[in-house]
């Protein structure tokens, strides 16, 4: 089974791609996710994240199958 890692908005320009996959990764919480697939960028607290399309805290839960997606927050006027 595998993790399916999405990059939205800026955060899919400066890591220069939209998506990621991590296969058998067991169990893992969010802030483990980002540091395997972001390399040096640091996990900062203003970078949202959505587990199976609800929103999510650093240390919430991810398993195989999940899909996981991290964005900037959102902001409008």
């Amino acid at each position: 089974m595998s993790i399916q890692v999405k990059f939205f908005a800026s955060l899919r320009d400066e890591l220069g791609r939209d998506s990621a996959e991590i296969e058998d990764a067991g169990d893992m919480k969010v802030v483990d996710i980002w540091q395997q697939v972001a390399g040096n960028q640091p996990f900062s607290g203003n970078i949202l994240a959505a587990v199976n399309m609800e929103y999510a805290q650093a240390d919430s839960p991810v398993r195989d199958g999940d899909e996981v997606a991290f964005f900037p927050p959102v902001t409008g006027g």
